[in-house]
């Protein structure tokens, strides 16, 4: 799971990767791309870290890449270091320019060539299958080809591959091509201190299907060099709920498709991260291979019931909300989990 962070230069890309990640760009000058992890804001691990005053906690990641896209083939820097990624963060300069259609046009500029990488890609790949006598075509490629007539089809029409109607099953025979525009994509418009409202202008005028996000990175840099008893006196001072940069990690980590469960104790808490409809065992696994190997059942409390019932797993057990559940089991966000197993 990683999410690339693309964006035209002077966007504020590489620095909304530094106050996600804390990872320093500039320390990483001479690397082509550079990776950092970012903590996902979570309240109720916050909530679980005060109850059992553990010794280690360990939040939920989400894995971001940024690439140093310089020099005469700065695309080529992109498509080497990001193709492999899960999904996309497309940083839009909205505090430079002056009106929303350039920042739009911005948007577009970069968009396009996404889909121009994918067409041609088609292009290529169809080329060679025609030359190929159709006995010949292995089975896998076969089923690929009768799908890219239809995805040219939209991306000649302007329009991404996650708009082209594909069904997971079509999207999983497509996976050896790492298309741009089939990942998933969230936009960030980084706006001025004195335009918050940029975004929603931005949002209403380019009319996109892909969620749409607005960050201060002035103001979220500074924020991010507080400490925690700074930040919330800061935050408080300008109004705000909680830090944009915050609600981005969040986001990212949703457009992945991942959720996280809780294991719990007072050596350590923690926040696992695994795929939405995962299965119990394969769940199990995330923790360790014997334990879904030797999987046997899911100790499972919700963390609403834990709560309700005081934080007290004890309470909740003799309320009868503790549940054992087996293999066909799928874990739910929020799951506090003991896993039994034997090998």
């Amino acid at each position: 799971m990683e999410m690339g962070i693309l964006g035209l230069p002077q966007s504020g890309k590489s620095t909304l990767f530094e106050i996600m990640t804390g990872v320093k760009i500039g320390a990483h000058h001479n690397e082509a791309v550079v990776r950092g992890q970012a903590s996902v804001p979570d309240e109720r691990f916050d909530k679980l870290v005060e109850i059992y005053k553990p010794v280690k906690a360990t939040p939920a990641k989400v894995p971001f890449a940024d690439v140093h896209a310089v020099g005469e083939h700065p695309w080529e820097a992109i498509r080497q270091n990001l193709s492999g990624t899960d999904g996309i963060l497309h940083v839009v300069d909205g505090f430079s320019l002056p009106d929303v259609q350039l920042s739009i046009e911005a948007y577009r500029k970069l968009e396009d060539e996404l889909l121009l990488s994918d067409l041609l890609i088609i292009e290529k790949k169809m080329e060679k299958l025609a030359k190929m006598p159709r006995k010949a075509i292995p089975t896998q490629e076969a089923a690929q080809n009768e799908l890219l007539p239809r995805l040219k089809d939209c991306l000649e029409a302007g329009k991404p591959l996650r708009m082209a109607g594909l069904t997971p099953a079509e999207i999983f025979t497509l996976k050896s091509f790492s298309f741009w525009t089939i990942k998933p994509e969230l936009v960030v418009v980084n706006v001025a201190e004195d335009n918050l409202v940029f975004t929603d202008q931005f949002a209403t005028e380019a009319k996109l299907t892909e969620p749409v996000m607005g960050i201060c990175c002035k103001i979220e840099a500074e924020l991010a060099g507080l400490d925690a008893a700074d930040q919330k006196e800061f935050l408080v001072s300008m109004n705000i709920a909680e830090p944009a940069f915050g609600r981005i990690i969040r986001a990212a980590f949703s457009l992945l498709g991942r959720i996280s469960f809780f294991t719990v104790g007072e050596d350590e808490v923690k926040a696992w991260v695994i795929p939405k409809e995962t299965k119990a065992p394969k769940a199990a696994g995330a923790i360790h291979n014997d334990f879904e190997r030797g999987f046997i059942k899911a100790e499972i409390m919700s963390y609403d019931d834990f709560i309700a019932h005081s934080g007290s797993a004890a309470q909740v057990k003799s309320a009868g909300r503790l549940r054992l559940e087996g293999k066909e089991y799928i874990v739910q966000d929020g799951d506090i989990i003991t896993f039994r197993f034997n090998i």
